[in-house]
């Protein structure tokens, strides 16, 4: 999808411009575009052609609908996504930002907001996430919104194995 954003002098961009709504199909195939430069390629999506064919993941109306929100600045430009996955006791976060604003120190507020949605969704719920253990830029930015480590462990991300950090919200987060 060849979507024009405005360049990052234009955009001007804070997080508190962030809203949530629905990620509808058009927005789940612009997300499924996006490419990321090394070593941040491993968090390209499958095409959205797959996706949609397969029925997975974004592809998936009823996954997409249950699970996913976009992230949307003031003119309803997708800027990111969340996925809300819920698990035993757990919400789980997946959090995914347009490329072009990633790097520009939008990570923490963001994540701040998300956990307030994250806890709108899941009251009396832990928040947690993962995150590679190389992608330091990540942790930094989690640690800023109140995530702590709590575990690391081996998970399949992309082609390879990777060490992966699990974060935590803190409860007065």
């Amino acid at each position: 999808m060849g979507h024009e954003y405005p360049s990052r002098r234009e955009q001007r961009l804070s997080a508190e411009q962030f809203t949530f709504c629905p990620l509808t199909e058009a927005y789940a195939q612009e997300a499924c575009s996006w490419r990321y430069p090394p070593p941040y390629d491993v968090f390209e999506r499958l095409s959205w052609e797959h996706q949609k064919a397969a029925e997975i993941d974004l592809g998936d109306p009823i996954v997409r609908d249950k699970q996913y929100l976009a992230i949307v600045d003031q003119h309803y430009i997708l800027c990111g996504y969340v996925q809300l996955f819920p698990l035993s006791g757990v919400l789980r976060l997946g959090v995914g930002l347009r490329p072009d604003l990633c790097g520009q120190g939008l990570g923490a507020p963001l994540m701040r907001k998300l956990a307030l949605e994250a806890r709108r969704h899941a009251p009396g719920q832990e928040i947690d996430l993962e995150v590679p253990a190389w992608n330091v830029r990540a942790i930094k930015a989690y640690e800023k919104a109140g995530f702590h480590i709590t575990d690391t462990y081996a998970l399949k991300v992309g082609p390879d194995w990777q060490d992966v950090h699990c974060m935590v919200l803190n409860n007065k987060e």
